[in-house]
This record gives structure tokens, C-alpha cells and sequence, in this order.
């Protein structure tokens, strides 16, 4: 197993081949919106995690893992009976209507086998300063005036890269994330990066990708730095 390595004030990473099998690379550093996209453009995502003993202060957590779970816009699978939902017409499709509610929203909502939320309130104020750059994009499911689903996310070339996503109302999420599917594949955008496998987002077509084709995927469909 790799040293983990401790990032300091400078904006920077250790190669992601230093990763533990876990895929957990670095410790430390900020939120910063320099250091996020660069993370980003890195293939690296951060996470807080309250129950690492050696950890005595909540700190970000920096994450690689191989394999990775990845989307093809091209390949996504839209189930018969999702098919039905699109067609009523039941949910109303909205961008960047209200972010901030669909992160919040992402960081109060139980998941299965976790006691609380690694969306802290630092990470809530670090993507809302992307989301004004003009980075980080929410889409989202509203029915009747209210917003019951939605996912949010990094932007960069033609790669999103998904954080997190809801639901309030049964498919609402499936409902968001389909049609933030086909609009990114209207723009052009060839890769989604999903982090981690879920049977939701394998059932939408999602499939693993080594790390070297991750990278070499971002590097193909994210314009270099000046």
C-alpha cells in the first residue's frame, strides 16, 4: 500500500498511480475553485469522511479510484417504463433554475449504508462559486412548482463530471438525469464520469473504465491549460 500523501497550501497532486487500492490518493489542501478544476482536469474528485481515526480535523479527502464508472452519452439506456414517464409528461425539465436548493437538497438526503453526508457545508459554498464561474451545473426534476429530483456537477470540454443527485418523487432523479443526458449529447459532450458504481446508474448504462483509459479519455475531450 502507497504512503497517503498530505497536500499543502500549493495547488497541487501526486499522480493518481500513488492511489491506495481504495482509490483515496491525498489529504488536505482546500476548496478552492483553482484547486477543484485542477483536480477535475486530473481525473481526481474530493470527499469528507468523519470516521478515519488518523484523521483529526475534517479535512478533503482526494479520490482516484480504479476502475472508474463512466457514461458514454451515446450508450444511455432508457428503460420501457421510463419511457412512459418522459412521455406523460408527468416532471418539468429546468438547468440551473435554483442550484443551490439541489445541492442542498443532495446533502440532506438519507443514502443506504451511510449515517451522514459527505456534502459539508464548505463543499455546498466551494461549488456554488463554480456554479457562478459557470462550471458547475444542477439539473432538475420539478412537479407541481416544486423541485422533487436533480443531479449536479462539473462541466469542463466535453466532460461532465457528476457529484451527486436526488429524488422526492419516485424516477424524479431518473427523470433529471435522462434528460441532462440527451442535452449534454446535444452539445457535444462525449464522457460522463459517475465516481463510483451504483445498480441506478448501471441500469442507465454506465460501465467501468481502467484508470489509464479514464485518463486518456479526459485528456482527449478537455482542451489543455494555456
Amino acid at each position: 500500500m502507497s504512503k497517503l500523501t498530505y497536500i499543502d497550501d500549493k495547488i497541487w497532486f501526486p499522480p493518481p498511480e500513488e492511489a491506495q487500492e481504495d482509490g483515496l490518493l491525498a489529504y488536505g489542501g482546500d476548496l478552492s475553485e483553482e484547486r477543484l478544476l485542477l483536480a477535475y482536469r486530473s481525473g481526481i474528485f474530493p470527499w469528507f469522511e468523519d470516521e478515519l481515526p488518523w484523521l483529526e480535523e475534517s479535512l478533503p479527502l482526494w479520490w482516484h479510484p480504479d476502475p472508474r464508472f463512466v457514461l458514454y452519452p451515446k450508450d444511455l439506456k432508457i428503460s420501457k417504463s421510463m419511457r412512459k414517464i418522459l412521455e406523460k409528461g408527468q416532471f418539468e425539465f429546468r438547468v440551473n433554475s435554483d442550484f443551490e436548493q439541489v445541492i442542498r437538497a443532495c446533502q440532506k438526503i438519507e443514502r443506504k449504508d451511510q449515517d451522514g453526508t459527505w456534502i459539508t457545508n464548505s463543499m455546498i459554498e466551494a461549488y456554488s462559486r463554480l456554479h457562478l464561474s459557470g462550471t458547475a451545473f444542477s439539473a432538475e426534476a420539478w412537479l407541481d412548482g416544486k423541485l422533487v429530483g436533480g443531479l449536479y456537477g462539473v462541466l469542463l470540454g466535453k466532460v461532465f463530471f457528476g457529484e451527486s443527485m436526488f429524488s422526492h418523487a419516485s424516477n424524479a432523479s431518473k427523470f433529471a438525469f435522462i434528460h441532462w443526458v440527451k442535452l449534454l449529447e446535444s452539445k457535444g459532450i462525449e464522457l460522463i464520469d459517475c465516481q463510483m458504481h451504483t445498480k441506478h446508474l448501471e441500469s442507465l448504462g454506465a460501465t467501468f473504465v481502467s484508470r489509464q483509459k479514464f485518463m486518456d479519455l479526459l485528456n482527449q475531450f478537455i482542451p489543455p491549460l494555456n
